[in-house]
């Protein structure tokens, strides 16, 4: 069986890039229709979303879209903090705008909501939410994603953006912790 290892974890292959790939063409075409003859800006949530928000804001097909980064922490090795920080903000003008947060996972939601909170006090036309992953099981917040790539378990991934502690974050393919992987 194919596997990778990190820091004495082993993963197995869970999401294929092909299959990946395929969703966010998908998710860019529901975003053009949903937002044409608007300005929307494209707001990613680095370090995870970046390999995500690159090749959704290229698929999204509309002319006056932009693209801004903000980095947030909450994660420690496997798991949660349930304290976000935000490391690099955001200087965006946003009010009177469309703006659309680009995840990588919405987990518990603690960040995504601290997050879209901020947002709204900056008077933009709406805040929509954009994400990769979501585990609507580990879920603590009212927080509902807009656009969603792929519903999945809570179990522990890396790849395509994801990490453990920095690492995997080049993988292609998204990977699974096989203890917590049922196959």
């Amino acid at each position: 069986m194919k596997q990778v290892t990190y820091k004495g974890l082993t993963f197995v292959p869970y999401l294929e890039n092909e299959k990946i790939q395929q969703r966010i063409k998908e998710l860019a075409a529901q975003i053009t229709s949903d937002c044409k003859g608007k300005r929307p800006l494209f707001l990613c949530v680095l370090n995870g979303a970046f390999p995500f928000a690159a090749d959704l804001f290229r698929a999204v097909q509309l002319p006056d879209a932009e693209i801004s980064f903000i980095r947030l922490k909450s994660y420690e090795g496997t798991g949660s903090t349930g304290v976000v920080k935000e490391v690099l903000g955001m200087s965006d003008d946003i009010e009177g705008r469309t703006v659309i947060v680009i995840e990588d996972i919405v987990d518990t939601g603690n960040t995504i909501a601290n997050l879209v909170e901020r947002l709204k006090s900056k008077n933009p036309a709406d805040v929509k939410i954009a994400t990769l992953l979501f585990k609507p099981e580990s879920l603590q917040t009212d927080v509902k994603p807009d656009y969603v790539g792929f519903d999945i378990p809570s179990d522990f991934i890396i790849g395509f953006g994801l990490d453990l502690d920095g690492l995997a974050r080049n993988l292609p393919d998204i990977w699974v912790l096989s203890e917590e992987h049922d196959n």
